[in-house]
């Protein structure tokens, strides 16, 4: 298919950009891993498409206190050799394949919010924010009240994600990432990102689960003083599992879901146990 008639613009700066998305109905082009397949399709039909790869300073992590700081021209496969957030390694490898990883970036994974995607897991999982612009200001939205369902966000229609904000990683953290897809670089049927802190057993832990349910959810149980067990992990994950309301289509039904869901959550949870020093 063809994509249906649209104006284009290429900004030479941010405030350009933001002008042309609040003059009407547009889409902002990163990567365009997501949009073109959209416009394709025709599951989107914008007025204007506009092309913010010009914008200056946008595509290079910065780490800023206690935070690690993604523009919204960093590319999935910089991202990926950059130690700065431990899960973009173990994660990043599960996004499409190499060619795709080239050219997507992370903001655009996030502004697109597919509920089996890993990038707005991994970023729910950890605490981030979403950094949100318009005309009018910036402002930062937590990662777990960003995503509000399939394909959609709190996202304004003349605000653009500008950049991701990621908390750094105490240190002793240990990170895990399980993820089951019908074929490498499909879409998750069931993806889970942890995090764990360990003084012996359990000081804190936190996860999120991706592709049961219409959007990546947080768990932050009160697990302290737990021993950091397959049986502790296995516990935690049914405990979460059963909170979701989980999806079913024609790639797989509700009930197994939330087995797969289990399953890779147990998994997350004890390579964060593993990698977790007191």
């Amino acid at each position: 298919m063809k994509p249906p008639r649209f104006s284009y613009a290429r900004p030479e700066t941010l405030e350009e950009a933001l002008a042309l998305l609040s003059d009407g109905e547009a889409n902002v082009l990163a990567g365009g891993m997501s949009l073109a397949a959209m416009l394709n399709m025709r599951l989107a039909a914008p007025e204007l498409v506009i092309d913010i790869n010009r914008l200056p300073d946008c595509d290079t992590i910065t780490a800023d206190g206690d935070a690690v700081h993604t523009p919204c021209l960093v590319r999935q496969a910089d991202a990926l050799k950059d130690a700065s957030v431990p899960l973009f390694a173990l994660a990043l490898p599960h996004v499409g394949h190499m060619q795709t990883r080239n050219r997507g970036t992370l903001c655009g994974s996030v502004a697109h919010a597919d509920p089996s995607a890993e990038v707005p897991l991994c970023l729910t999982a950890l605490g981030g924010q979403v950094e949100l612009a318009s005309r009018n200001g910036t402002r930062r939205v937590a990662a777990e009240e960003f995503f509000e369902g399939l394909l959609s966000t709190v996202r304004e229609p003349d605000e653009m994600v500008t950049a991701l904000i990621w908390p750094k990683a105490e240190t002793g953290t240990g990170h895990g990432f399980a993820e089951i897809a019908q074929r490498r670089g499909d879409f998750a049927l069931a993806a889970v990102a942890a995090w764990a802190r360990l003084d012996g057993d359990i000081v804190e832990v936190g996860f999120a689960l991706g592709g049961v349910e219409d959007r990546p959810r947080l768990f932050r149980p009160g697990a302290s003083g737990m021993p950091a067990t397959e049986s502790t992990a296995r516990e935690l994950a049914t405990a979460a599992v059963a909170e979701l309301d989980a999806m079913s289509d024609h790639q797989a039904n509700a009930a197994f879901r939330r087995h797969l869901g289990v399953e890779m959550a147990t998994r997350a949870l004890c390579d964060a146990f593993a990698g977790a020093t007191p």
